[in-house]
């Protein structure tokens, strides 16, 4: 079905996995807090991507690199230049927005365009602000958060939260080599949160001041990028794959030369149907050398590769991976959402992959006022537990209530004891009642079953 976002904005605050940040304090624009179940949708995909990009491979290491870097690192590798947005204000209020943004709204394409163009096209067709007043001359706004590091101002430093976790690992680069030894090709992965001074952060999680990113820095021989791009492409589309994201909204788009980053030689971005429209998601790239050599440049520590079969010193090129968590969720959620009738009723249903749901199964007695019913349901739910430990309790409102909570959560399975778990119907003793999500349909089995059917599932 199509998705509104405004759909999934409700979902997301009416079921814990998505809040506006601070919000009794009347919120912060372009932050946002996660729920119970915004967390573990989150770490169950940051897992899934660890395993398959960093714990499956030989090749690769891990690291966590800090949050905030020297003004140097910026500068070397070009973000205090080239790290902008195009700003416009209007000339009355003060009111601040993208011009390219205003541009798209106006049905006109910002993409290759200079300051000056964007301008020019702004005033050939006359646009105004929200407000109905004119346009201030664009300037561009530097997106890094600046932070002064230091007692006093007069022995301050400036430092920066990181705009990437890339650079955290470019820094790292000779740190790993000194301390591992790797041979080409070899790569690091790293998940954590990136700042970026956004002027108009919208639509959702799409755009945010803080967000989180799981990136791979893959160093290769110069002549050998080509074949190692198409090898993490391929690991890119497997990934979306198995979160439960169709191939047939995924579209790979090759950026030209106008459009591409500083750095990049080449890029692929992974652009996906949104409900507000078909826009980045993920992106690979080719950064050649130029990450290694400008800080090598700038720091006076030259990074490079020593080949000892070639007894020649070599500056890795990099293949660079890299996915956003808040985009690659609300695109599960996209993906997942769905609306259907069931038992005469219109239900909200998360479609999402069992690997991928925040919670894989719920256990619940039939009546919770019965003790006996309510003893043996808990005892279910710790054999369970030792399948997978997010394995739900729920016996709030009727049984019909409870199913309906976990299907807009995208629980798989529900599972309920009643009396004839208890033995009433002796050939049904130890069996329970098993629905699954996705069709309403139930099944009697063993608790042995149920937990097999739940190991498989998620395996």
């Amino acid at each position: 079905m199509s998705v509104t976002l405004e759909q999934i904005v409700s979902l997301a605050k009416r079921r814990g996995f998505v809040f506006p940040g601070s919000e009794i304090y009347g919120g912060l624009a372009g932050t946002f807090d996660y729920g119970p179940h915004g967390v573990a949708l989150k770490n169950n995909l940051k897992a899934l991507w660890w395993k398959r990009f960093v714990e499956e491979r030989d090749d690769m290491y891990g690291v966590d690199a800090s949050l905030i870097m020297p003004a140097r690192v910026w500068e070397a590798s070009g973000h205090t230049e080239t790290f902008n947005d195009p700003l416009v204000s209007d000339a009355k209020t003060g009111e601040r927005y993208r011009l390219d943004h205003v541009l798209e709204g106006a049905g006109i394409d910002p993409a290759g365009m200079s300051l000056e163009e964007m301008w020019s096209a702004l005033q050939e067709k006359g646009l105004k602000t929200l407000a109905g007043n004119a346009y201030e001359q664009p300037t561009t706004f530097n997106l890094l958060f600046p932070v002064t590091m230091g007692a006093s101002k007069d022995s301050a430093t400036l430092a920066y939260l990181r705009g990437e976790t890339a650079q955290g690992m470019f820094v790292n680069f000779k740190n790993i080599i000194d301390a591992y030894h790797p041979k080409l090709p070899f790569g690091m992965g790293q998940i954590g949160k990136a700042f970026r001074n956004e002027i108009a952060p919208r639509e959702f999680v799409f755009r945010l001041r803080e967000l989180e990113q799981m990136e791979v820095e893959y160093f290769v021989s110069p002549e050998s990028w080509k074949a190692s791009f198409e090898e993490w492409l391929g690991i890119m589309r497997s990934y979306a794959e198995e979160i439960g994201i169709p191939l047939e909204h995924l579209h790979e788009k090759e950026i030209g030369d106008e459009d591409r980053a500083h750095y990049s030689e080449r890029t692929i971005d992974f652009e996906y149907d949104f409900p507000t429209g078909t826009k980045e998601l993920w992106g690979l790239a080719y950064r050649t050398d130029y990450d290694l050599s400008r800080h090598g440049e700038y720091s006076g520590t030259p990074l490079v590769y020593i080949d000892e079969e070639k007894k020649e010193k070599v500056v890795p090129h990099v293949i660079e991976p890299s996915l956003g968590i808040e985009r690659t969720m609300l695109a599960v959620l996209a993906a997942a959402y769905d609306e259907d009738e069931l038992g005469g009723e219109t239900r909200i249903v998360l479609r999402l992959q069992p690997k991928v749901a925040p919670v894989k199964a719920m256990v619940s007695p039939l009546l919770k006022n019965k003790p006996e019913l309510v003893e043996k349901a808990k005892e279910v739910r710790m054999l369970l537990k030792k399948v997978h430990p997010a394995i739900a309790w729920d016996d709030n409102g009727n049984i019909g209530k409870r199913y309906r909570r976990q299907d807009e959560i995208g629980t798989p399975f529900c599972i309920t004891i009643d009396f004839d778990t208890l033995g009433e119907t002796p050939d049904l003793k130890d069996t329970v009642t098993l629905r699954h999500r996705d069709t309403g349909e139930q099944e009697r089995l063993s608790i042995e079953d149920v937990a097999e059917k739940i190991r498989l599932a998620l395996a």
